[in-house]
Formats: structure tokens, sequence, C-alpha cells
């Protein structure tokens, strides 16, 4: 992209995150050169995008730049911030950035794509110098709801820019590992040019409470319960893993992981000295369920309620080795995402149906967020004192929100970006404005299938959905007569066994079509089967007021 000034320009380009939760990926550009802040994916609304697996970002701007793209720079080792690395990484080799955690969990997830022989992953931590092209960038460490989070200052040619990643202030963190006040003051005092701040907890008011709060909470939890003790939370939140398994020890319970991402997870932070696991805490759950339940307690994924986790599975009573049973406690510690109220809620109440006790976010403390609150982020604003603000990491009210918050502190609104993903806002020493915009249409996953999917397909998958298929095959001869059936098959419209009357005279309706056409009709497949799709569609909306696909299957011989 041209410079649209004679100055030297910084340019900072969204591909996600600005206007969604998740998707996080921000370019940093001067000339020909451009370092990615984070590449994270986003987890489809099923009811929108049906089949999806994963949403990701539009690389090809900056794939485009191929020996100019100098580099990966990753915040943390969540999925919205690191789950789209395998798929820029099959198109372009770059050097990877990130805490030892955060590549440690990237390393696993390039491992399963067979990309981790060819990957350049380079460890950073926090008050390293990494220079990048033009660019010098410094880690800065952050608490969040998973260890090691960094946020990074970014000096550029024009000035610096400091970008929070997910943040919150927690004074006292777990691992003892505090944010860096000092370091952001003293960006503040020497200038930042733009702040690019975490807006997702942006609508509370007040301070984010500490993880340790969560952890005091819990032990009186632990100490009441009687029965066996089921905690469900995100497999990459180390420390809340850490709160439980400590507990665990100190009431003389054992403990078992259920998920893959759990056992994983467990595992390198084991490895990597995050996570202190005490000795033989830990078994099998096929050994644990043979203890009394007084001394068991069982680590699950499945938090936001997804259909095949663990603790979905053990809400319906389908998981193989053991049953929630009447005198259970079940404590979901986590935040319920946006749009997984009603998978979460099922799972609440099948467990309740089951005799468990089950404590959430709505009816009990059991859990704090990784985000900061407004207090916290009027304070990062006062730290840092940016020349320019942009909200990032939100949905477009989040944004909004923050864009307010950040003229209550003194921030003038020509000073507020408040863009979304694809904005180009380009900064010189003396200005800054949005000078374009980029196309970034989201990129869709469906198993191996990258990008192939388009509106047209998510179309027909929706109709399916909501109206089913008719499926219409006969053979014709060259002349076009029929041979054979027509013969029906339906999904998703009626059920066929109970419905003979009906199928019978689809068919009739089909072979009087097919028949009394016009001489002068063609007598090719693709006529004839235009003709059995409109005949179809027409009797099936004329007596019940439904477009089902309608799939004609015409054979010749």
């Amino acid at each position: 992209m041209e410079p649209s000034t004679s100055e030297p320009a910084v340019r900072l380009i969204p591909l996600g995150g600005l206007g969604e939760i998740g998707l996080n990926m921000m370019l940093v550009e001067f000339g020909d050169d451009v370092v990615a802040v984070d590449c994270g994916l986003m987890f489809p609304d099923p009811d929108e995008l049906p089949g999806i697996d994963y949403v990701i970002p539009d690389f090809s701007y900056a794939v485009a730049k191929r020996d100019g793209f100098r580099a990966v720079l990753l915040t943390h080792g969540h999925e919205d911030h690191i789950g789209a690395l395998p798929y820029l990484l099959r198109t372009t080799r770059i050097p990877v950035y990130g805490t030892p955690l955060t590549l440690a969990l990237v390393a696993e997830k390039l491992r399963e794509h067979n990309l981790l022989e060819t990957a350049d992953l380079r460890p950073m931590k926090p008050h390293d110098r990494i220079e990048a092209g033009p660019f010098r960038i410094e880690p800065i460490r952050v608490t969040h709801s998973i260890a090691d989070g960094i946020g990074l200052a970014i000096d550029t040619p024009v000035g610096t820019i400091v970008h929070t990643g997910d943040f919150k202030l927690d004074p006292s963190p777990l691992d003892g590992e505090t944010p860096d006040y000092k370091r952001f003051t003293e960006l503040g005092e020497h200038g930042v040019l733009l702040l690019c701040s975490d807006s997702t907890n942006v609508g509370r008011p007040g301070h984010t409470r500490s993880e340790l709060d969560v952890g005091v909470a819990l032990r009186e939890r632990f100490q009441r319960a009687s029965g066996r003790i089921v905690v469900a939370t995100f497999a990459s939140h180390i420390h809340r893993i850490q709160q439980v398994l400590t507990l665990a020890a100190e009431h003389g319970r054992r403990v078992a992981l259920l998920g893959m991402s759990m056992e994983k997870n467990v595992r390198v932070a084991s490895e990597l000295g995050y996570l202190r696991v005490p000795a033989d805490l830990v078994m099998p759950l096929d050994d644990l369920v043979a203890l009394p339940p007084g001394r068991q307690v069982i680590l699950s994924t499945g938090s936001q309620g997804e259909p095949n986790s663990a603790l979905s599975l053990l809400a319906t009573g389908e998981h193989r080795a053991m049953q929630v049973e009447r005198g259970d406690l079940v404590i979901i510690s986590a935040r319920v995402i946006p749009g997984n109220e009603r998978t979460i809620g099922r799972v609440i109440n099948a467990l309740l149906r089951r005799g468990a006790d089950v404590l959430y976010e709505d009816n009990a403390f059991v859990h704090v967020s990784g985000h900061a609150s407004q207090e916290d982020l009027k304070l990062m604003l006062n730290l840092t004192r940016p020349r320019y603000f942009m909200p990032v990491h939100g949905e477009y009210r989040h944004l909004l929100g923050h864009a307010r918050l950040a003229e209550s502190v003194g921030l003038a609104s020509d000073r507020v970006f408040l863009v979304e993903d694809g904005a180009v806002v380009e900064m010189t020493k003396t200005a800054a404005r949005v000078i374009g915009h980029l196309p970034v249409d989201r990129v869709l996953v469906d198993g191996k299938g990258i990008g192939d999917i388009g509106s047209v397909v998510l179309r027909d998958r929706q109709i399916l959905a909501e109206s089913g298929l008719v499926a219409v095959s006969l053979v014709i001869d060259r002349t076009g007569r029929v041979v054979s059936g027509p013969e029906i098959a339906s999904r998703g419209f009626v059920y066929m066994q109970e419905n003979r009357p009906l199928i019978d005279e689809i068919k009739q309706a089909v072979m009087d079509a097919v028949t009394g056409r016009d001489p002068a009709t063609p007598g090719d497949r693709e006529a004839i089967g235009a003709l059995v799709r409109t005949t179809v569609r027409q009797f099936i909306n004329q007596r019940f007021q439904r477009k089902p696909i309608v799939l004609p299957i015409i054979l010749e011989v």
C-alpha cells in the first residue's frame, strides 16, 4: 500500500479482532516491512456458519509482502491468538516469537499439522529487545487467564506503539509475576505514539478481582464437599488448574484429568515449570473412580458446554468410565462466552437432573475474569499517556465503550480511532488518520478445506437444516422417455415410511410433467432435470409452503 504522505509513516491494519470476539491479528507496517501481532482463530456460531470448524483471518495481504513479512509476535497462548498459525505457516515460513509457554502450546498445534519441523519458533521474555526489519520489539509482562502473557512495545521509525494483548492488572498473581507497571510508566514518560488496548471487559465497572480470590472461594467449597468434586475450566487456565491441584492435595483427594486439551496442557505446563503437580496426585480416571467419592477430584474441559466435551458426556451419562451422581459437586469455573449460553444451560440442567449440586458464575463466586475492567483500563491509559488510542479485541459495542472511556480520562475524540477489521490507520510523527480499507474476508475452515466454503454452500446448508432435501432419480433414454423411476428419497422433509401416499403423489406429478412436456422441449438430461426440480418445488410449496432443496438425478441409457 502506497503512503499517502511524503513523511515516513507507519500503518496499522487489523485483520481480525476488531468487531468480533476472537480472530485476533494486527499488522504493523512500515514501507514494505510488516510484523503481525497474534494470529488467532474464531469458533463459529453454528447457526450462522453450519458445519464450519474454525474461522481464520485472511492473510493474503501480509503473505504478499514475502520477504518484508518479518515476524509474528504472540502475546499469549489462547486459541483466539495462536489458533490460525498452522494455516499461515502452510503458506509462508516466517519467524514466530512468543514466551516459552506460548511457544510450547504453538508447538503442540504445529505437530498436529505436521508443520513443527519447518517452523521457526523463537522464544522471548520480558525486557528482551528483538530486531525485525525497521521494528524493535520489547515484551512487557502482563497478567491474564493464562500464564506467560505479555504486552508489546513496538518501536517504529515514527514512534512507539504499545499493544497490551489480553490483560488484567492483578496485583497478586498466583505465580508472583505482576504486571510491569514500571515499564508501562517509563514508556508513557518517553512518549507513546499509539496505545492498542484490550476492550473485552469495558462494560464492567471497577477493578477485575485477583485470581487468589477464586482460590479462597474454592477452598471453602472443598472444605464443605463430602462427595466427588468435578471442576470444569479452560484447559489453558494454568493458574486455576494449579489452585485446584493444590486444594485437592490439601484435602487428601486425588485428581483425574478429563479432555485431551486438559491432559496436554497440564503435561506441557508441568514440563516447563509453570505448574507444580504434587507427586502421586494425578491418576487415571479408571483408578480414581475406585476410590471413595470423598477422595475424588476431576478436572474437566467443557466449561462452555461443547457437545462432545468431557463435561457434556458426564452430564448426559455417556462417559465410558463414570456417572455423575447425587451428592457430587460440579463447579463450572469459567465465564460463559457470549453465544454459548444455551449450550452451557443445557449441560447445567442435565447435571442438576442427575442430582449434582452445580456452581457457576450466576449462582456462586467461582471465577474471575482475565480481562481488565473499567478502572484497570483507565489506569493503562494513564500510565502510557498515548498520543493516539485504538481500542482492540471486542465487538463494536466493546470498542465504542472503550473509546468513550478514553475520552473520559482526557483523550480528545479526534485522537481515538474507533475502527474495525480491514481499516488502514496511518500515523506519522505529526498526524494520524484512516486512509482506506482492505477487503479482509473471513476464511472458513471445514475439515481439510480452507476457504473453499462460500455463501452459496452455507445457504444450502441452512436450507437443508431448515427444510430438508428431496432427491428425485429417474432413468431416461436418448429421446427423453422415462425408462425407470421416478424414485424419491427424502432427508429432513418427511419420514417416508409414514407418508407413502404423499411420495406416490410426488412421483405421479414428476411423471405427468416429464411425459406431458411440450414436444419442442429438449429431451436431454439437463432440461429434464430442471423440469423435475421445478415440478417438485411447486408441488411441495403449494401443499406445505416449504422449500426443501430438490436434487434431480437423471441417468441416460
